[in-house]
This record gives structure tokens, sequence and C-alpha cells, in this order.
């Protein structure tokens, strides 16, 4: 019975391991290569799968996702034999998994080394300047490159990335120095040109300014002639209108000359003979203002004529007054030019009263 009861369980035994044996469950995103007595037999997908027990057996499992590997920084040599340190990113996926298996011992092994002597053979043929700013040109190389090799092996490299590129400490402050005195000099250039831009509108502003005020000086030395112009037209055309008579323009006359001989820049004057005469004229005139031929006063003016009269006679003194100074003047004048002795060329004018003015025998004759 003891016999009986071992074997069962031993039965019980081998029928259970055959069983874990026979049933292969695969995760998503996982394929395992299956062997069957050495030699590949097939590929389980994810999910449930069955095997022969202890005939078959799973070789890989090889994860299908894409996957990420930093590799250490590598030493290369540039063109200028400058030694640089450059990290690269690789990404990658298997997309065949029994070639991954069977073509190549490590493909990750491989993709490493791979990567490391293209990136050589792409840097040495650059220089440092071309190969710190040709990044994107070496990752196209290196994924070109990569790609078609690894595709043998079932591996697809999607991406290729260089993390860094390190110069020698040396070399970075030699490029520090150099960056510093390329900034200062676009500096100095920027702050010239400004400097530059500054003047050339501060100039325009003044040329534009002396314009604007030369043209305004000229419109308001136009606007004055115009309007200086405008009044001795009115005055002229008020005076033709007005028609004056000769009497009105010789009491203008009597009337301005004080004021000629008062000025300050009349120094000698030349007084004639006839000036007495013609201020006797002038007197005769304005005395007989009233028997002249279409001088008749209106019946309007007859209040005035005695106020006019009295101004008349004011002005014809005023005026024999400075006729009189005049006279004196141009005398004292010849006195001090000869030493003392009158001139002969000259006569002497008789003197004129203020009353021969208003009282012309003329003007009484034509008033009789």
């Amino acid at each position: 019975m003891e016999f009986a009861a071992v074997l069962l369980i031993a039965i019980a035994v081998i029928v259970m391991v055959t069983l874990v044996k026979a049933v292969r469950i695969v995760p998503q995103q996982r394929q395992d290569v299956v062997e069957r007595l050495g030699k590949y037999k097939r590929t389980l997908n994810p999910g449930l799968n069955l095997l022969v027990p202890f005939i078959d057996a799973v070789r890989t499992k090889v994860d299908m996702r894409e996957q990420v590997v930093s590799f250490p920084p590598q030493p290369v040599i540039t063109s200028d034999n400058l030694v640089v340190s450059i990290d690269t990113v690789l990404y990658f996926k298997v997309v065949d998994s029994v070639r991954a298996t069977y073509e190549i011992s490590n493909f990750l092994q491989a993709i490493e080394q791979l990567t490391v002597t293209t990136l050589r053979n792409v840097i040495g043929s650059l220089d440092l300047e071309r190969a710190l700013t040709s990044r994107e040109e070496i990752n196209r190389h290196l994924s070109g490159v990569l790609d078609e090799t690894t595709g043998r092996w079932g591996i697809k490299v999607t991406r290729v990335e260089i993390k860094a590129i390190e110069p020698p400490p040396s070399i970075r402050d030699s490029m520090e120095k150099q960056m510093r005195a390329e900034r200062d000099r676009r500096a100095a250039i920027l702050n010239a040109e400004g400097h530059k831009q500054s003047q050339i509108l501060t100039a325009e502003g003044e040329k534009q300014a002396a314009v604007l005020r030369a043209d305004g000086d000229r419109q308001a030395r136009i606007l004055q002639a115009e309007g200086q112009a405008k009044a001795i037209r009115t005055v002229f055309d008020a005076i033709h209108q007005a028609n004056p008579s000769q009497k009105v323009l010789a009491y203008q006359y009597l009337q301005a000359l004080p004021q000629i001989a008062n000025g300050t820049a009349n120094k000698v004057w030349i007084v004639p003979t006839e000036l007495t005469k013609a201020l006797e004229g002038m007197g005769g005139a304005l005395g007989g203002l009233a028997n002249m031929v279409g001088d008749v006063p209106s019946p309007e003016a007859a209040d005035h004529a005695s106020e006019v009269e009295r101004e008349a006679a004011e002005a014809a003194r005023a005026a024999a007054n400075a006729a009189q100074q005049i006279h004196d003047e141009v005398r004292v004048a010849e006195a001090q030019a000869t030493g003392g002795t009158a001139p002969q060329g000259l006569p002497a004018p008789e003197p004129v009263s203020p009353d021969s003015l208003l009282n012309d025998p003329t003007d009484r004759r034509e008033r009789g």
C-alpha cells in the first residue's frame, strides 16, 4: 500500500510538471523564441501558448519595446588634432526577434561599438568649430550608418543624439576669451552705429528747423510788405478820391516844418532866399482861402472857421520861429567856417514875422 501511494504521488508530480512546461503565458510587447531539440521551432506571441513538454524550450525572451541606451563619454580626435569628449544617446527597437537572437550574440554591445567607430570617423573629418555647430549633420550621418548596419540584425535605430561635446579646458578658456572679444567688438560697433544715427537725426532736425524758421521769416516779411503796400495804396487812393486843395497841402506843410527843424540828424541847413517868399505865399494862401475858386466853406464848417484860423496862426508862428532858428544856425556855422567873416555868396534873407504870413498884402488885395 505504501508503495502504491508513493507511485501515485510521483505520477501526480510528473503530470503537474508536464502541465507547467506545456503552458506558456507571454506578456504584451514581448516575444519568446522557442527551440525544439536545439533547433528554432517558432516564436511565441503575447498570450497563452502551448509547448511540447521536455522537447520545446524557450531560447530567449525579446523585448519589442523601443529602448534608450546612453553610452559613456568617448574621446574623439578632430581634424585639427584636438581631443574632445562626446556623449551619445541611442534610441532603437527590435523588429525581428529571430534575427536579433541568431544573427548576433549581443546586439547591444555591437550597437555601442558601431556608434563609437562611426562617431570617430565623422568627427575626424571635421574641425572643432564645425563639430560644435554641426550636431544635426552628425546625428543624421550616425542614424544612416547605424540603421543600414543593424537592419540585418532585426534592429531599427530610430534616433541618435549627441548629448555633449566637451573640448579640453585650455580650448574652453580660449573659446571663452574669443567669444568675449567678439561680444565686445559687436557692442562697440552697435554703440558707434547708435551714436552715428543719433548725430544724423540731430543734424536732420536742426536742418528742418532752420528751413522752417527761414520759411517763416520769409512769409512774415512777405506779409509785412504786402500790408505796407496795401496801406500805401489805401492812403494813395484816399488822397486821390478826396482831391485836396492847395490850402490843405500848405497847412500840412506848416504843421510838419517844426518837426523837421527839431530832428537830431539835421546839423547843417541851407536856407534859400526864396524860403521866406514861399512862406509868405503860403500865408497869403491861408489868408485868402475863402476867396479861392471852389473853396467856399459849407454852412456846417462855418462854426469851425475861427478854430481853424487860430490853428493856422499858431502853425505860421511856429514855422516862422523854426525858419529864424535855422537862419541863425546857418550864420553861426558860416562864421565858424570862415573864421568870423560872413560869406558874401548867400544874401541874408529878410526876417519873417508870423503876422506877415497871416496878413499877406496879396491876400488883402484879393479880399479888397
